[in-house]
């Protein structure tokens, strides 16, 4: 059910961070293989260590859970999620800090940590509350219910359900699409919707303004404007 190992995470992280840098790269998919999407975080994987001492619980969660959605969220190329199956507590978390996600007419969500007398972690909160809003996202984590790919989509947690047979060639497309956008553009977009809901209107226009600033140095910037003069399509290079 891909549970989450300490390797797996650290080898994530490592490649949102290449995709990020690599100009090469235009778009990410997440996705997974088997019956699951992910089944929440494998503690098993996690390496050994001495007594537990108080401030050692926030850490790991600082340094293993918050930096795996952190590194989604921060990605500087559009993440989209695939999923294809079970989606569970940090899983679900995965899917949610996704840009676009995409789900199979069986997958489920389960914010399952209240089964396990356990308080959200890896970014639940911060994420579902801006998603759903407060009420929805306490019934969530309250009763730790599993919600079907059809109810998750209309409560704007998915953008689209397909069967499971078209759950990547779906995924493909949305992400061929992507890549031939205009990168930058794209990612500065994903800043300022990102930081919408923490900034008031001054800041948010503040910063809406100079990502245009600095988009506008872009080559797709330009570009893009050309093409309109010229009445043409636009080629964008990601640069």
């Amino acid at each position: 059910m891909n549970a989450v190992t300490w390797d797996q995470r650290e080898r994530i992280i490592a490649l949102l961070g290449e995709a990020s840098a690599d100009p090469h790269v235009r778009a990410v998919v997440l996705t997974a293989t088997g019956r699951g999407f992910c089944a929440g975080a494998d503690l098993r994987g996690a390496p050994s260590g001495g007594p537990r001492v108080p401030g050692d619980v926030a850490r790991t969660i600082r340094l293993g859970a918050q930096r795996l959605i952190g590194a989604v969220l921060d990605c500087e190329k559009p993440v989209i999620a695939a999923v294809n199956g079970t989606a569970a507590g940090i899983g679900a978390h995965l899917a949610f800090a996704c840009d676009l996600v995409l789900a199979a007419e069986a997958a489920t969500f389960v914010e399952v940590f209240v089964r396990r007398g356990l308080v959200p972690d890896g970014g639940g909160a911060y994420l579902l509350t801006r998603l759903v809003g407060p009420r929805r996202a306490k019934e969530l984590m309250f009763f730790g219910d599993a919600i079907g790919a059809a109810e998750a989509r209309e409560m704007g947690l998915v953008n689209r359900v397909v069967p499971a047979e078209e759950l990547e060639k779906t995924a493909r497309e949305w992400a061929e699409r992507l890549a031939q956008g205009p990168t930058r553009a794209l990612a500065l977009t994903k800043q300022l919707v990102n930081a919408a809901l923490d900034s008031d209107r001054a800041t948010a226009f503040a910063a809406e303004a100079a990502a245009q600033e600095i988009n506008m140095t872009t080559r797709d910037a330009n570009e893009g404007v050309a093409s309109f003069v010229e009445r043409r399509s636009p080629h964008y290079e990601g640069r």
